[in-house]
């Protein structure tokens, strides 16, 4: 079955810098730096970004981060409670906007 995304294209991502070298060797290094081990974790980062690839709903990022937080020891019971936070934080993003529609209904009923 063909899909938009190809899983296969994942695999190519370091091939970003084919048309702009320079940008990509830049973006690379910030990618792993941000990656390294810090004030986070690699598995607590790598569980922040599983859950930032289903709020922003890339395949290729929800593949490549399940199997990285499967890799640094992370249940599935963790990975699936970052993908709810993610959701909770998505929704109530769109929830808290609800308050200016009700400013906007209450200046226009005026």
């Amino acid at each position: 079955m063909e899909t938009y995304y190809n899983p296969a294209d994942l695999k190519k991502f370091g091939n970003i810098g084919e048309f702009q070298k320079e940008f990509a060797d830049k973006f690379f290094s910030y990618y792993g730096a941000v990656f390294a081990e810090g004030a986070l974790t690699a598995r607590e980062k790598s569980l922040i970004a599983l859950a930032v690839s289903h709020a922003v709903q890339c395949p290729y990022c929800i593949d490549a981060y399940s199997a990285d937080t499967l890799e640094k020891g992370c249940s599935e019971a963790e990975m699936m409670e970052a993908v709810h936070v993610a959701a909770a934080i998505r929704g109530g993003a769109t929830l808290v906007h609800g308050v200016q529609m009700m400013n906007k209904v209450k200046e226009l009923s005026m």
